[in-house]
């Protein structure tokens, strides 16, 4: 099957899409630094059995880079997956989402259960998992160092950015365990995507809009916080799990365990933000990309989970573009 590249029309942007198959709605949400290519795999595995879209997320790729931070508040981001659903004449979707796309998967969930058909999200923790470890877990503040300098203007994408996102890519490349998963052709194509005009810029600023967003700001140390803000006021915290919005989707998380970036620990104790509990699924010997350095197992478990176990997996040699 050939995937079709589509420009489409949603919450005020025009999102560019990788699109593939026929059957139910797969929504697939890619992280920072990505875009749709890094879910070339499971596209290819899924397209016999679902309608497979994968979007560049406003501000990256060929999709429109709105400007100002405001543009890439999670409101604003759960607002053009659901125009996606709309747009794709459907009555809901199949979440799969990983990193940055994962954190608008799981807010998606909640704030639109009606859309959610069911949710996988890999390696990327429930807010109100992270909000708990950011305030009460060195470690893991210290492995989010990047989040506050990315709270910085102008420097960090000016500092991606140059000699074509070398420093971006190599960073991707560094931080897989896996290292034959991810090809240099696969670096180039990411290299490319971020250095398209103001992309590095826009990527960056949801990392900042997460910083004015509540819950977020309130689940900082007061030290951070002061740091950060001041004396300016915020409302107080969701002090526990049972004060959020429960998922009722069925709901699958992937984690690849050798994550440089994020702890095994967040994904403990989640039980309490879900009306089923999720199923956890780890694999071993893969870092942050999973979906990428772990293919076949992430494949496997993607077609299990939608039903869909007797399929065979693809590989990256199926994939066409």
């Amino acid at each position: 099957m050939a995937i079709e590249h589509r420009l489409v029309e949603t919450n005020g942007v025009r999102l560019h899409c990788a699109v593939d198959g026929s059957g139910p709605l797969v929504l697939f949400l890619h992280g920072f630094p990505e875009s749709w290519y890094s879910w070339r795999h499971q596209m290819a595995a899924l397209a016999p059995y679902f309608r497979v879209v994968a979007p560049d997320l406003r501000g990256y790729g060929e999709s429109d880079k709105p400007g100002g931070v405001a543009a890439y508040a999670l409101t604003e981001l759960v607002a053009d997956v659901a125009g996606l659903v709309t747009a794709f004449d459907a009555r809901d979707a199949i979440i799969v989402a990983h990193d940055w796309g994962g954190g608008i998967a799981w807010q998606f969930a909640m704030d639109r259960p009606e859309l959610t058909n069911r949710l996988v999200v890999m390696n990327c923790p429930h807010l109100a998992i992270f909000q708990q470890h950011i305030r009460g877990n060195v470690r893991q503040l210290m492995k989010s160092w990047y989040m506050f300098f990315f709270q910085i203007p102008w420097l960090p994408e000016t500092l991606l950015g140059l000699n074509d996102a070398w420093l971006l890519g190599n960073a991707v490349r560094n931080s897989t365990i896996q290292k034959d998963a991810i090809r240099d052709e696969d670096i180039r194509m990411l290299r490319a995507a971020a250095s398209r005009p103001g992309a590095l810029r826009s990527a960056i600023n949801y990392y900042r809009a997460a910083f004015r967003n509540d819950d977020v700001l309130a689940g900082l140390p007061p030290t951070v916080r002061r740091f950060l803000y001041g004396d300016r006021q915020f409302a107080p915290p969701r002090e526990r799990l049972e004060d959020w919005p429960k998922i009722s989707a069925p709901t699958m998380l992937i984690w690849g365990e050798q994550d440089v970036a994020l702890n095994r620990d967040l994904t403990l104790g989640m039980d309490p933000l879900f009306t089923t509990p999720p199923r956890i699924e780890y694999i071993p010997d893969s870092g942050h990309f999973v979906q990428q350095e772990k293919p076949e197992r992430v494949n496997e478990l993607l077609l299990d989970f939608l039903g869909r176990a007797q399929a065979p997996v693809a590989t990256s040699a199926d994939v066409a573009t």
